[in-house]
């Protein structure tokens, strides 16, 4: 990844891009060519040196059965918006703007780990759920499915691990912008309704 040094990732972003609950997309390099899942991952900060990604596929998919050569890649998407030049403060004074693309990425790089085991499932579907029922006012839990059928579930997926090497990671939020180009990008977004992005400008500047 082409990254800029204003534009570079500290650790506690990365860290903090990848504890949030969300999918990202698998890419993995088999004798066939690229092959690609979204799905949702669990970062697990304490697993290794540089921690994990857990998640699971469809036992249909075959990705999970096409031996991965190499390093296999898991991209992490952030906040991301379109800019327009008319919320440049500059623009107005000589003109010399053009648009861009404001967006936080992070690409994951490591050992893929496949887990065909229901009891390494079933305590990664358990995190998965609290983890993304945490917000819901009747947090829904696994044991309010019937047992058979949760096994029967199980059965039908497999469990992946990206046993983290490396993370090439971007915070490209406007910071190579003057001072009131950034404000007038952080009013355009709120305005626009986009707070999560106005907040990401915000968190960049500092």
């Amino acid at each position: 990844m082409y990254v800029p040094a204003h534009f570079a990732a500290d650790d506690a972003a990365v860290r903090e891009l990848l504890s949030r609950p969300q999918a990202a997309d698998l890419i993995t390099q088999t004798a066939d060519g690229l092959v690609a899942t979204f799905l949702p991952f669990l970062f697990d900060a304490d697993a290794g040196e540089h921690g994990a990604l857990l998640g699971h596929v469809a036992r249909n998919n075959d990705q999970w059965s096409r031996p991965a050569t190499g390093e296999s890649l898991v991209i992490v998407h952030g906040s991301d918006a379109y800019i327009t030049p008319n919320w440049y403060a500059s623009k107005a004074e000589h003109g010399r703007a053009v648009p861009t693309w404001n967006y936080l990425t992070a690409h994951v790089y490591g050992r893929l780990v496949i887990h065909d085991d229901t009891a390494w499932l079933d305590t990664l579907v358990r995190r998965l759920t609290d983890r993304h029922e945490a917000g819901e006012e009747q947090p829904w839990s696994v044991d309010d499915a019937p047992p058979k059928f949760v096994a029967g579930q199980l059965r039908a997926i497999v469990g992946v691990e990206l046993q983290i090497t490396r993370i090439e990671a971007k915070i490209k939020m406007s910071q190579n912008r003057p001072a009131t180009d950034v404000d007038g990008v952080i009013e355009g977004l709120d305005e626009r309704g986009d707070h999560a992005s106005a907040e990401a400008v915000r968190a960049a500047r500092g």
